[in-house]
């Protein structure tokens, strides 16, 4: 077994546990409120952001230019091509995209960050390409079932959100990642292995939690607007 097939088998069940969410459903379905695609969209614009802050560390950690040109691209990627997922949620939830860009993270989104970032700041090359990973690898499968299992026609609301992400969609960055994640984990010790799992499993779980924030429109705790 190739070391990112060990570590999809260590967090399959949240993997399945996405894939049945609410959020996720609704995609299939065609039935989401607006303000869970609002609140993802302000989110995941800032998410996305410190995604790119992240493949700058990378580089700056790499030492072939296969590395450099590899994080590079996906840098180019989210500027100029993941904004159009983004977009299809927009239009159905009758909004400007560019009303929803530069909000405060939520809870959860903080979390999920600062965990990334940690790990991109203080980690070698091959943990940055572990606590990345999930984030393009859960997607390409959220993508690949909803196409499977609700086989949307082109005038399904999320018909866009759902091919760009399927398996022969735009977003085709998973394969790269684990092949070199798997070709950094030859040299890597068993200690070394084990926080790379980790960083892995809970980069899933921040996923899973990520669709539950949206969903339930999450916000900090207490409201600023009613202390006085």
């Amino acid at each position: 077994m190739s070391f990112s097939n060990e570590l999809r088998a260590h967090a399959n069940p949240v993997f399945e546990a996405i894939l049945q969410h609410p959020f996720v459903q609704g995609i299939g379905k065609g039935q989401l409120p607006p303000e869970a695609l609002i609140h993802y969209v302000k989110q995941d614009f800032e998410y996305l952001n410190t995604f790119m802050q992240i493949y700058g560390l990378a580089i700056n950690k790499s030492t072939t230019r296969d590395d450099i040109a590899l994080f590079n691209e996906q840098i180019s990627f989210i500027l100029h091509s993941e904004i159009h997922p983004h977009n299809n949620f927009c239009q159905v939830a009758g909004v400007s995209y560019d009303e929803l860009q530069y909000e405060p993270l939520a809870p959860t989104a903080h979390h999920y960050t600062r965990h990334m970032l940690d790990v991109a700041q203080k980690g070698s090359l091959a943990e940055i390409l572990a606590v990345l990973l999930p984030c393009p690898w859960t997607y390409q499968v959220i993508g690949d079932y909803l196409y499977e299992t609700f086989n949307p026609t082109k005038d399904h609301p999320f018909y866009e959100w759902i091919s760009f992400y399927r398996s022969n969609g735009e977003m085709n960055v998973t394969s790269l990642f684990c092949q070199r994640l798997d070709e950094l984990a030859k040299d890597a010790t068993p200690v070394q292995k084990q926080q790379m799992i980790d960083h892995f499993v809970k980069s899933c779980q921040l996923e899973f939690a990520f669709w539950e924030m949206a969903y339930t429109n999450e916000s900090w705790p207490v409201s600023l607007e009613s202390v006085t």
